[in-house]
């Protein structure tokens, strides 16, 4: 692209701290009068103002993403963080009325273009989505795991508490319940005054399902956020490299012609 192009300085200022941060602050505010608007104490003293804010909010955003499709053309479809953005404001361009009202609850969702305004948001999501192939791995065993205990605790311990293990369903949720920690120790009482010897299993349980498989889950995207970060990394310095190589190409040239 000619540097002197007016894309090129509309992509330019895009692409300035200054209208990034700009951007930001504006997400920022925005999301905090769509929380105002809940309070009816609020509405009443300060509604007008709540709502003009909303609508500017809404002017900049528009404004911003069409000088986006303006100053990157066809490479602005390339880019998915693009489209998440297009699809965020294009819902709140959407009128909110009539049978579409239920739209206008999903302004908040404009809160979530920090995560494309803001690169260490966008490098964290894009770690997730890296590690979802892992994590989706973890997760079978963990269902299998919480499977197979179940069918266990339904046939240890269905007779003596049935309002918790008197059938798989009931069983299945009863351990994810444990396995979350929500008031595990009563389950484990209970079932103990009939067979004191119940520890063994919830303690086992207990071990497998959450210090183990849960944390698998942090180590898997843990480690996808670190090859993320260096990719990242490497990228920088393949751009330094290349923006080097243009200055030396452009010296040569001015000595060529000297």
């Amino acid at each position: 692209m000619d540097i002197s192009s007016p894309r090129h300085r509309v992509r330019q200022l895009l692409e300035s701290r200054t209208v990034q941060r700009t951007i930001v602050a504006v997400i920022v505010v925005n999301a905090i009068t769509i929380g105002c608007e809940t309070s009816a104490f609020l509405m009443a003293r300060a509604g007008g103002w709540l709502h003009a804010i909303d609508r500017i909010a809404l002017a900049i955003f528009v404004l911003e993403l069409a000088a986006r499709v303006y100053a990157y053309g066809r490479a602005f479809a390339k880019d998915p963080w693009n489209w998440f953005d297009a699809i965020i404001v294009g819902i709140a361009v959407v009128p909110s009325t009539g049978s579409l009202s239920v739209l206008r609850s999903l302004r908040i969702l404009r809160a979530l273009r920090l995560v494309s305004a803001v690169p260490s948001m966008r490098r964290v999501v894009t770690a997730l989505l890296t590690a979802v192939p892992g994590m989706a791995s973890i997760l079978g065993l963990l269902v299998l795991l919480v499977y197979i205990a179940a069918v266990v605790a339904t046939g240890l311990f269905g007779d003596v508490v049935p309002e918790r293990f008197d059938e798989l369903p009931h069983s299945l949720f009863t351990l994810f319940q444990i396995m979350t920690g929500d008031d595990w120790g009563s389950v484990a009482k209970e079932v103990m005054e009939h067979k004191p010897w119940a520890w063994m299993f919830f303690i086992v349980y207990i071990l497998m399902s959450t210090f183990v498989a849960l944390n698998l889950f942090i180590a898997v995207v843990v480690n996808a956020m670190h090859d993320t970060e260096a990719s990242a990394a490497e990228q920088r310095t393949q751009e330094e490299l290349a923006a080097l190589h243009a200055k030396l190409d452009k010296l040569l040239a001015a000595q060529d012609r000297g």
